[in-house]
């Protein structure tokens, strides 16, 4: 069994986002290419985006800190600290309102 902190890793990424060009920073806390599963922190700094993408499988959004708004197409979804966003099944992107942390999870569907 293997136990972390979301709050530490959070606190961590989100340093890293802001002091980074991109305003933006990850990493992987479960899973990997080998697994379905795969969990990511995301940090990043107000205003900074992951800009639209495609959604790899199943996924949602836990908002650890901060605001963001999750869209798709003309439909868009904000989120504050505590709340779960389910990524749709569409090209979607993730903005920060105001600094922010998420949990990304996925479980990858193959296409």
């Amino acid at each position: 069994m293997q136990k972390m902190s979301l709050t530490a890793l959070a606190r961590n990424q989100l340093e890293e986002a802001l002091a980074s060009s991109s305003g933006r920073s990850g990493g992987t806390v479960f899973g990997g290419h080998e697994h379905v599963l795969r969990q990511t922190v995301i940090a990043l700094r107000a205003g900074a985006e992951l800009s639209e993408h495609n959604n790899p499988g199943e996924a949602t959004v836990q908002v650890l800190t901060g605001r963001v708004v999750l869209s798709a197409g003309d439909d868009q979804w904000s989120g504050s600290r505590g709340d779960l966003l389910i990524v749709p099944d569409a090209r979607h992107a993730l903005t920060a309102v105001e600094d922010a942390v998420v949990l990304l999870t996925v479980a990858k569907i193959d296409r």
